[in-house]
């Protein structure tokens, strides 16, 4: 699992560097294969926020606006819980980002 969660904070690194040249659905791309992963390990707090970050990339966000997705799915497959509360708290936390 430690792996797993280093290749996707690697993952989410590089598209972080990129993410203000990049175009949302190169992003949305890269983002859908962090999303995949982590449903395959079971991180589902990174699965919750990967489908707010597709959202948001959805709205037309990009640029500098993806660097605090970027930031709360680094946190999300950072965490040890893997819980339904989890989820719920990681989704609030987006809700009050998208709606903001």
């Amino acid at each position: 699992m430690i792996a797993v969660k280093a290749d996707l904070a690697a993952r989410i690194a590089a598209i972080d560097v990129r993410a203000p040249y990049s175009r949302p659905c190169d992003i949305a791309t890269e983002i859908d294969a962090i999303r995949v992963i982590a449903h395959t390990n079971g991180l589902n707090p990174a699965v919750t926020v990967a489908h707010f970050v597709d959202s948001a990339l959805s709205r037309g966000e990009h640029g500098a606006l993806v660097h605090g997705w970027l930031s709360i799915l680094r946190d999300a497959v950072g965490c040890e819980r893997q819980d339904v509360q989890a989820c719920h708290a990681f989704a609030a936390a987006c809700s009050v980002r998208l709606a903001g």
